[in-house]
């Protein structure tokens, strides 16, 4: 999918202003130049960045409403995956977004950018287990497998809260092998970047 088209879906689909489509071109293209020092993202995604990072982070909005006063957690933020790309698409000072990634070096990089462009959100720049977890959405991308994620939910994160989650082609098959309990619920989304690929939406009461 090329920029052109990618920058279309993101205004006509999911309601991204031209401001926000800027901000989001000087993300990738501060992501380009720390890339070439530091191992950010696969140097083999660099060329598809607006269709595999922004655009991929971009459809989460679909599944929440920054109109509430709220928060949301992305937990292992990276490069800013979606989390940066959330604050960017935020307009709400009383819907928090939050950012928990433990590298020092991505967490350099996520505070230049807020510096640069007129963004907001919280950075906790250590591991996630250090907090409790309050917040209304959870999401994870490129995080840690299903397993893993539930139990930071039932053991970190207070309740209730929504869980998505990007996951590839065995979606399906992680799901299944997990007890995910009474207090949970999901159910599948398709992503809009990978006809493999499905977001997870789970509800934790």
């Amino acid at each position: 999918m090329n920029e052109l088209k990618v920058k279309k879906i993101l205004k006509n689909a999911l309601n991204f202003s031209e401001k926000d489509i800027n901000k989001l071109d000087y993300l990738r293209k501060s992501l380009l130049k720390y890339n070439s020092k530091y191992n950010l993202i696969s140097k083999s995604t660099e060329r598809s960045i607006w269709s595999r990072h922004i655009l991929d982070s971009a459809q989460l909005t679909k599944y929440f409403d920054t109109n509430h006063n709220s928060n949301l957690a992305d937990l292992g933020s990276g490069a800013g995956f979606p989390g940066l790309v959330i604050a960017i698409f935020n307009k709400n000072p009383k819907f928090h977004v939050k950012l928990y990634e433990k590298s020092k070096i991505k967490c350099k990089f996520l505070s230049s950018i807020k510096q640069k462009i007129s963004i907001e959100f919280s950075l906790y720049e250590n591991d996630y287990q250090s907090h409790k977890i309050e917040s209304s959405y959870i999401v994870c991308r490129a995080f840690k497998k299903l397993p893993k994620i539930l139990e930071i939910s039932r053991e970190k994160a207070s309740k209730p809260h929504k869980l998505i989650i990007l996951k590839g082609k065995n979606a399906q098959s992680e799901i299944n092998n997990v007890s995910l309990g009474t207090n949970y619920s999901y159910k599948f989304k398709n992503s809009i970047t990978d006809q493999d690929s499905k977001i997870i939406l789970v509800e934790a009461k």
